[in-house]
């Protein structure tokens, strides 16, 4: 993860934020983290580092790396446990406020414990259809 300073975190789980809405995303799970990628492009500004946590098929919808200032990451295995990654090495140098995007109840355990907030995928994407 690239070092930015200061600014908040933003953890997204993918696949829990795609699977929050029933519109289809299960026929083409590359093309819907697409989606996702994009309307977090353009409806976040530069006040917040963005990471999004990408796994399975949809690892084919985008590639690793930065893409408009959010850094996809694709998870080797579960996507529960890279973003445990992230905050956990996020936490252990308390350099920034860190906010997880998911309603995965065990994933929200495990976050909280390491001192992140969280965020529901509704409230999320009531923000940036808000913001866009």
């Amino acid at each position: 993860m690239t070092e930015t300073g200061r600014r908040p975190l933003l953890v997204v789980d993918a696949a829990n934020v795609i699977g929050s809405r029933p519109d289809g995303w299960w026929r083409d799970r590359p093309a819907a983290v697409r989606r996702l990628l994009k309307a977090i492009t353009d409806g976040t500004d530069d006040t917040v580092d963005i990471v999004l946590v990408v796994e399975g098929q949809a690892r084919e919808g985008v590639a690793p790396g930065v893409h408009a200032g959010v850094e996809v990451v694709h998870a080797a295995g579960s996507g529960d446990d890279e973003i445990v990654r992230v905050v956990a090495a996020e936490a252990a140098g308390k350099r920034r406020p860190v906010t997880v995007v998911t309603a995965d109840r065990l994933l929200r355990e495990r976050v909280t414990a390491l001192g992140a907030r969280v965020l529901g995928p509704r409230q999320f994407r009531d923000r940036l259809t808000a913001a866009s």
